[in-house]
């Protein structure tokens, strides 16, 4: 179940991942109504007790596992509460009930201030290696609006491969198969991250 992560903090460089909480839903429910936001993720606008149910359910389903992208910076320094802190979020689905170790991946970095700065690319780095090591994942795939040409480009660096385009939904699908190779290099970008108890007070580990 994805329960899995309700009680973990991955704390990298730039970025640290907490579970998504309902403190976090008004945040995130702002976000949302951005319609750049809205095009960039393919998403419709929800209403606020829409987006607790939302919440609920990632935190509930076995399929899907989320996590909120902090700034580590403000946030090790327990100078703001989580929610002054977001800049995004990071999610993982399982879509194929006959392949469990495909996961899809989705990184958004909501506040534009945060975008191009190196985040994304180290919580999607983290929520992979995450993905690889405690939930026995072995294939990512993303799928980006074909417009979205900034995040195209980093699941590239991130080795992913143009496997798909959907001109219907103006959609490219990238994918990245993790072999022994890639594994390593996953663990090694990573070796940094810092794992702990989202119950712990932030600033515990912070160097």
């Amino acid at each position: 179940a994805m329960k899995i992560n309700e009680n973990t903090v991955l704390q990298g460089q730039r970025a640290t991942l907490v579970p998504y909480t309902s403190a976090h839903v008004p945040r995130y429910h702002q976000w949302m109504q951005s319609e750049e936001l809205q095009r960039l993720t393919a998403s419709e606008p929800l209403s606020l007790e829409q987006e607790y149910e939302m919440q609920r359910s990632w935190r509930d389903d076995d399929d899907k596992c989320t996590f909120i992208v902090l700034d580590t910076e403000r946030w090790a320094g327990q100078a703001c509460a989580d929610e002054d802190c977001m800049v995004g979020d990071v999610n993982l689905f399982l879509t194929d009930t006959e392949d469990p170790t495909l996961g899809e991946i989705e990184i958004m970095i909501a506040e534009p201030g945060y975008r191009g700065r190196g985040f994304g690319k180290e919580a999607t780095l983290m929520m992979m290696s995450y993905a690889v090591t405690k939930l026995g994942i072995t294939k990512f795939e993303a799928k980006i609006g074909q417009e979205n040409e900034a995040s195209i480009c980093m699941f590239k660096k991130l080795h992913f491969k143009e496997v798909a385009v959907n001109s219907v939904f103006r959609e490219v699908t990238l994918r990245l198969d993790v072999g022994d190779q890639e594994r390593r290099w996953l663990l090694e970008q990573t070796n940094h991250v810092r794992e702990k108890s989202y119950l712990e007070p932030a600033g515990v580990l912070a160097t």
